[in-house]
């Protein structure tokens, strides 16, 4: 049974899950969440993952009017942290397709019905691209964007990765890939971990332009030294894997 069947037959009603960590992010989310709404028009659902119930962004949620009808709250309970956020969202999520995306609004919700379509005509992993033509990136701090540009053209020219920028988590995932063994001990690195499995199976991928823009509210969480070796493990495998084998 071809994939794209398989999901139909196990989702009759195909729905857009849309997977957002929260930590503190009263500052952003209704315009994240406002983002969504004008831009996505199909069926779908927004999983605000919080770690501790004093999270400032639920009562933020609340406060909104109109009241914000597709999200759906999920607290990980799996260990603080953005990867178990990310383990929680995923496994909480019910669509056929599933979309990670920054609650800071960085990410452009207007890139979500492409990489969805994307997904649902064949793709398994539909990439947020801020390093091929049309991407581009706004705000953010010349050693960060150095060090993402460089490991994301690196590996797609010489590992032949299908997208240019294989450390951007805006992406968007077919359940299989979801459904993964997650191996990422920490930090968003699961991102480059999931679209290199995907990749090392023979899954397609592929990839969109998108603008990317620096928070203007709140603190970012990014801890670029501390979480560099996950990046950095995953980097050398994609080497060893396409010269090695």
């Amino acid at each position: 049974m071809k994939r794209d069947v398989f999901f139909l037959y196990m989702h009759p009603s195909p729905l857009i899950s849309i997977v957002a960590p929260v930590y503190n992010e009263a500052g952003n989310i209704a315009a994240f969440i406002k983002g969504i709404e004008d831009s996505v028009h199909e069926p779908h659902e927004i999983l605000i993952v919080y770690d501790f119930p004093e999270d400032d962004t639920l009562p933020a949620i609340a406060a909104m009017h109109p009241p914000a009808h597709h999200v759906r709250l999920v607290h990980n309970t799996l260990g603080k942290g953005v990867l178990n956020a990310i383990k929680a969202g995923f496994a909480a999520s019910k669509g056929d397709v599933v979309v990670f995306m920054a609650a800071d609004c960085a990410d452009d919700p207007r890139d979500v019905p492409t990489m969805v379509h994307l997904v649902r005509a064949g793709a398994d992993v539909a990439c947020g691209s801020r390093y091929m033509k049309g991407g581009k990136q706004i705000g953010k701090k010349f050693f960060k964007q150095l060090l993402s540009r460089v490991a994301g053209l690196t590996l797609h020219f010489f590992t032949r990765l299908p997208t240019h920028d294989a450390t951007n988590n805006f992406r968007a995932y077919s359940r299989r890939v979801i459904e993964l063994p997650i191996e990422s001990k920490a930090s968003f690195a699961v991102g480059i971990e999931l679209v290199l499995k995907a990749h090392w199976n023979g899954w397609q991928v592929k990839e969109v332009p998108t603008t990317w823009n620096d928070r203007t509210e709140g603190t970012s969480r990014f801890n670029l030294f501390g979480w560099l070796p996950e990046y950095l493990k995953w980097y050398f495998l994609a080497y060893k894997k396409a010269w090695i084998g």
